[in-house]
C-alpha cells in the first residue's frame, strides 16, 4: 500500500511538471526582473514565479537534483499557501508579520514563511553560484555545481547528503547541455541572457540576505 502510494504521488509530480512546461531562462529572468520594486521590496508572486521556474530547471535535469527539487516544490506550496491565506504582496511583509507573533513563536512553528523562505533563500545562492560558473565557460559541470555547493548549501546539510550530493554530481552532463536546457537558442544567446538573469538574482538574494540578518533570522533551525 506504500509502494502504491509513493508510485501515485510520483506520477502526480511528473504530472505537474509535465503541465507546467519545459523550463525557459527567459521566464526566470523576467520573473526575477519584476520582482523588486522601487523601494527595495522584493514581491512574493514574481519570486515564487521565478522559483517555480527554476524547479523547472532542476527537474529536467532528473533524479540528480531531486534531493533539493523537492524540497523546493514543497516550500514553494508552503510559501504560496501563506500568501493566499495572508495577502502578503512582499517578503518583507511576511516577515514583519511573523516577527509581531514573536521570535519565541517564530522559532517554534516548523513551517513558518520565516523558516520556509530562508530554505529558499540559502538554495538560491547555490543556483545563483552554478549558473555564474555556467556562464564562465568552466566546460567541467561537476566542478562548478561541486564548489557551487560547497559555498552555499553544503554548510546547511548533515555529511551523509553532502557526500551524495558530491557524487551525484559527477554525473552531470555537460555545459552544452546545460546551455541548451535553457531554450532561449544558441550556446551564445544562453550565455548571454545568464549575463541578463544572475543580477536579477544576485538582487534578489542580496536583499533577502540584508532583511533576515537585520531581524537576526539566518539561523531559524
Amino acid at each position: 500500500r506504500r509502494r502504491k502510494g509513493r508510485e501515485r504521488r510520483r506520477r502526480r509530480a511528473a504530472m505537474a511538471a509535465a503541465a507546467a512546461g519545459p523550463f525557459s531562462l527567459r521566464e526566470v529572468l523576467d520573473a526575477f526582473r519584476r520582482c523588486v520594486t522601487e523601494q527595495r521590496e522584493v514581491l512574493l508572486e514574481p519570486y515564487l514565479s521565478g522559483w517555480r521556474g527554476l524547479i523547472r530547471f532542476l527537474q529536467s535535469l532528473g533524479a540528480v537534483f531531486s534531493f533539493i527539487s523537492k524540497d523546493a516544490v514543497a516550500k514553494v506550496a508552503l510559501l504560496e499557501a501563506h500568501r493566499q491565506q495572508h495577502g502578503f504582496v512582499s517578503l518583507q511583509s511576511l516577515v514583519q508579520h511573523e516577527l509581531a507573533a514573536g521570535a519565541a513563536a517564530l522559532r517554534a512553528r516548523p513551517d513558518s514563511g520565516c523558516r520556509t523562505l530562508l530554505r529558499l533563500h540559502r538554495a538560491l545562492r547555490w543556483l545563483q553560484l552554478f549558473l555564474e560558473g555556467l556562464r564562465s565557460g568552466e566546460p567541467r559541470t561537476s566542478v562548478l555545481c561541486t564548489d557551487a555547493y560547497n559555498a552555499s548549501l553544503a554548510q546547511h546539510h548533515p555529511w551523509v547528503v553532502r557526500k551524495a550530493a558530491t557524487v551525484a554530481f559527477c554525473a552531470l552532463p555537460s555545459r552544452d547541455a546545460f546551455l541548451e536546457i535553457m531554450n532561449v537558442g544558441s550556446a551564445e544567446e544562453a550565455v548571454a541572457m545568464l549575463g541578463e538573469a544572475i543580477p536579477y538574482i544576485g538582487d534578489v538574494y542580496g536583499i533577502t540576505q540584508e532583511l533576515f540578518a537585520q531581524h537576526k533570522l539566518l539561523d531559524l533551525p
